[in-house]
């Protein structure tokens, strides 16, 4: 692996965790993953066999972003539950063992699909990958937070009015230039806002399709990955993300399905998508569905945000970085048209 400011010193870690994960050997060797927007993670191989680290990038960081330490808990927490996550192994938090804290989790030999248009698929498993993926959200909505102990893993009240007045400061800590769209939306979310309607759940927070690992031989989701922006919130706010997703341009750096014919190709409409979850949660409709919509745009470019303001200073974890700061605009526009 090349020298950067994601190198660490495998031999000094290979004794670290030697001591501290059972039945772990090594000399080790690491390689970093090259997508993975937020947190680099590593993929170990060891003479006990491969598991991956994850872990905080080095640099001035915005505060309470790249919290691998909820990832770690959380994953550690759903271990025994429908959701299917990696077995956590280990958190490091001790900044001297390679330069900031750090899991380690087991190492899932699956696939990821990156493009939702899933072109190297027949029809029929298109319609099973997406019905998998329903599944999965609907279970992790269905977690019961206190049993597994995650009753205290986010704030109570009103999950929207925190996020947009979270994301809007975020998104102002990490401004790079004025993008009228975005000032229309952050005005308009406030005004807008549901009553709270007290839905409280463990939610993802980047819940996609290419955060999950699927069998390589079935419509099986095996883990879902990436729990950083987790937390207690309302369980819309997953749903809506994932269909943002279905109305974002196809071909870009995170492609969508917007204008593609998704009928053919044997992908659910929203409208369908959003049926199925809510026979699977017991729900007859979910109203005030484009504020939802609108908040996930938002929400989702006031992070992309975050991600130009650090490749701009030389800290983003992925050389797709900048491309993906360039959708921060796009994002918003789209939202805008909604409103």
């Amino acid at each position: 692996m090349s020298q950067s400011q994601f190198d660490f010193d495998t031999n000094k870690l290979s004794d670290y965790l030697e001591q501290h994960i059972a039945g772990f050997k090594g000399p080790i060797s690491a390689k970093k993953f090259a997508d993975g927007q937020s947190n680099p993670t590593f993929l170990i191989q060891a003479q006990s066999g491969r598991c991956v680290l994850r872990r905080k990038p080095p640099g001035e960081l915005l505060k309470s972003a790249h919290a691998v330490d909820r990832e770690f808990r959380v994953i550690a927490a759903l271990s025994n539950t429908d959701v299917p996550v990696a077995t956590a192994y280990h958190l490091c938090e001790d900044d001297n063992v390679i330069g900031s804290m750090f899991y380690v989790m087991e190492f899932i030999d699956g696939r990821i699909l990156w493009d939702p248009a899933l072109p190297n698929l027949r029809i029929a498993q298109r319609k099973e990958i997406y019905t998998e993926m329903n599944r999965v959200l609907a279970a992790l909505h269905s977690v019961n937070v206190d049993t597994v102990g995650l009753g205290d893993y986010g704030k109570p009240g009103n999950y929207f009015e925190r996020q947009i007045g979270r994301w809007s400061k975020q998104y102002r800590a990490s401004e790079t230039e004025n993008i009228p769209a975005m000032e229309a939306i952050m005005e308009w979310l406030p005004n807008n806002m549901p009553a709270d309607d007290g839905k409280v759940a463990l939610v993802h927070g980047d819940f996609r399709m290419d955060n999950m690992m699927f069998s390589h031989h079935e419509a099986k989701v095996l883990a879902l990955v990436d729990w950083e922006l987790s937390t207690l919130g309302h369980p819309y706010a997953d749903l809506a993300y994932q269909c943002m997703q279905l109305r974002m341009p196809p071909g870009c750096v995170i492609p969508g399905l917007g204008k593609l014919d998704r009928a053919a190709l044997g992908i659910p409409s929203e409208a369908e998508y959003v049926a199925q979850y809510c026979q699977r949660i017991g729900i007859e409709s979910i109203p005030n569905w484009t504020f939802y919509l609108v908040f996930g745009f938002f929400r989702f470019a006031a992070i992309l945000q975050g991600v130009k303001k650090r490749s701009q200073g030389g800290n983003a974890s992925s050389l797709k970085a900048q491309q993906y700061g360039e959708l921060v605009k796009p994002l918003a526009e789209e939202a805008e048209k909604l409103i």
